[in-house]
């Protein structure tokens, strides 16, 4: 497994990933498929590392397991993305939703069930990378034309897109930026059904009809904060943004 460098590296160098991953042959199987594909990987076994790691070596991409020694992934989350907000994928031995949500909650961009499938791991990880980085240059262009990117208000919903501050009835909601970007997409085409699998590319830059799921848990998110009337489920299909109605 490689160890990255400390920051100042060069994009030519290829995408550093942290991997926190108590079984040792999964961490492996990991490190040696995500370097085969031009990235920078350093393999540590337990969350204190993990955060530890973090910290020092100040990855784009943080493939994190849930369960680990010591603090467990969904802590070493938190402390993570308090630290310096960085993609996360989360990886769970238990299909619970519940887990999901929370995960999600603390920051986590997407999630694989055990076992997965390395080829999709290498897909999802390659797709955050690429969000990452069209991120980072919206908000630089954000910052000189901060005009265009006019508010979106919605009833008693206030998405401010240049701050990335979301409101409603002037209470904060705190999302996570996938949560935001998901409820941006959604919002700015009001009313109109999207298909999961177009919230998948356009909000992931995921084109594999398999992560629907990651859809489904993260509109749940967005319900537990801004409240379940928001968004509308066209079962089969997909979702719709309905704009509350404006106080009388």
């Amino acid at each position: 497994m490689a160890t990255t460098p400390a920051p100042g590296r060069t994009a030519a160098e290829g995408p550093v990933v942290l991997v926190v991953e108590d079984e040792q042959a999964i961490a492996l199987a990991v490190a040696r498929r995500l370097s085969a594909e031009g990235m920078r990987v350093h393999a540590v076994g337990d969350g204190q590392a993990g955060v530890d790691a973090a910290a020092r070596l100040q990855p784009d991409l943080v493939i994190l397991d849930v369960m680990l020694p010591g603090i467990d992934g969904l802590e070493v989350c938190r402390r993570v993305q308090a630290e310096r907000p960085v993609p996360v994928l989360m990886l769970t031995a238990r299909d619970d939703e519940t887990d999901m949500l929370v995960g999600l909650g603390v920051g986590a961009d997407d999630y694989m069930t055990k076992p997965f499938s390395m080829r999709e791991l290498v897909a999802r990880a390659k797709a955050l990378l690429r969000r990452a980085t069209r991120a980072r240059e919206a908000a630089a262009q954000a910052s000189s034309a901060a005009s265009e990117l006019t508010p979106i208000e919605a009833g008693d919903v206030l998405i401010d897109r240049a701050q990335r501050r979301v409101s409603r009835a002037g209470q904060d909601a705190h999302l996570t930026p996938t949560e935001f970007d998901l409820l941006v997409t959604l919002a700015s085409s009001p009313k109109t059904v999207l298909t999961r699998e177009r919230l998948l590319a356009e909000v992931w830059d995921w084109v594999d009809a398999s992560g629907t799921r990651t859809v489904d848990s993260h509109v749940k998110a967005l319900r537990r904060k801004l409240g379940a009337d928001l968004i509308r489920t066209v079962h089969g299909v997909g979702y719709a943004f309905e704009p509350p109605a404006a106080d009388e």
